[in-house]
């Protein structure tokens, strides 16, 4: 099919589960859809390597309820997990709070077998983490939203299935009080798996997944550190993250990204230290996300605008600035 659409001048869109479709630019014709679905296998499970090749139509969690019988999984959470498919994942290099740990698709990718434009398959990397021979082409596949090729399956660095899984959530007052609690984690010897704040609520949540009496001790050390916070397990954990990951795509308007420096945290989520900082002393930026909506269309708001167009989630310039999630 590639083959013939080079040929012919063809448009081809490649599609998974489209939980991506609005993301990068929108193609200006589309005269072919290429399905991936019927990809769905894992093909190979070397789990005394700890690696996988599998196949881009396999939607994630079915991959690791597959990996889970040998106590492994491929520890990934982008948006929408339950249904993004392995193809889609690593073409938008999608990633979410877990990344604070594992890294990104890019990071655990180790080969790929690819169809070209003209229709020939090709295969990058290898099926072993220690891999050195060649160009690591997989990782230039990571991020380019099916523009270079066609994903037909890809082979990733697994991890070890965490036996106990324990998320603390503290409230913070301000901005500046949550602020604090950022820096004393970061100066601290805790080692969560992921690290959010959430605004405009204050919250800092912090996950913490190992074996049982480890995650209890650096819960009990967290608890010692942040004072007063809530802990959530089980069924509302996987609750909680997963409406904390999915509520930055659950609004209209534009995505963003911006950046602060951890100790910066505090200029960067409120609004009002913001405009007093713009009138004054700068900050530097660093680490973070943000969504904004924008209510009016200032001088400044142009790169913001381009964007989310690039996104292809622009709503214009007079669509809604509200700060609705920050991530570390």
């Amino acid at each position: 099919m590639l083959r013939r659409a080079s040929e012919e001048h063809v448009s081809v869109v490649i599609r998974g589960a489209g939980t991506k479709k609005d993301w990068g630019r929108t193609p200006q014709r589309i005269d072919a859809i290429l399905s991936t679905r019927g990809l769905y296998r894992v093909l190979a499970h070397q789990h005394g390597d700890l690696t996988a090749t599998i196949e881009a139509g396999a939607a994630l969690r079915e991959v690791n309820v597959a990996l889970s019988r040998h106590k492994q999984w491929l520890p990934l959470d982008p948006s929408f997990a339950g249904a993004a498919t392995i193809g889609g994942i690593l073409a938008a290099n999608d990633s979410g709070p877990l990344r604070h740990r594992y890294g990104t698709p890019r990071d655990l990718v180790i080969g790929t077998q690819v169809a070209t434009a003209d229709g020939l398959l090709a295969k990058s990397g290898g099926q072993v983490v220690k891999n050195v021979a060649g160009y690591d082409l997989s990782k230039l596949l990571a991020g380019s939203f099916g523009s270079l090729a066609a994903i037909v399956s890809a082979t990733f660095k697994l991890s070890p299935l965490p036996a106990a899984s324990r998320t603390l959530v503290a409230a913070a007052r301000d901005a500046e009080e949550l602020n604090h609690l950022v820096c004393e984690v970061m100066a601290s010897q805790l080692e969560p798996i992921a690290f959010e704040i959430h605004v405009p609520t204050f919250a800092l949540l912090l996950r913490f997944a190992s074996a049982p009496a480890a995650v209890e001790a650096q819960v009990h050390a967290a608890q010692m550190l942040l004072g007063a916070a809530k802990l959530v397990d089980g069924d509302a954990e996987r609750a909680l993250w997963t409406e904390h990951n999915e509520r930055i795509w659950s609004g209209a308007g534009a995505v963003i990204r911006a950046s602060w420096l951890p100790a910066d945290v505090a200029a960067g989520v409120d609004p009002h230290r913001r405009r007093s900082e713009r009138a004054g002393a700068r900050h530097r930026p660093a680490p973070g996300i943000r969504r904004v909506r924008q209510r009016r269309a200032p001088a400044r708001v142009g790169g913001a605008q381009s964007a989310g167009r690039r996104l292809g989630q622009s709503r214009g310039p007079r669509t809604a600035v509200r700060l609705a999630e920050a991530r570390l």
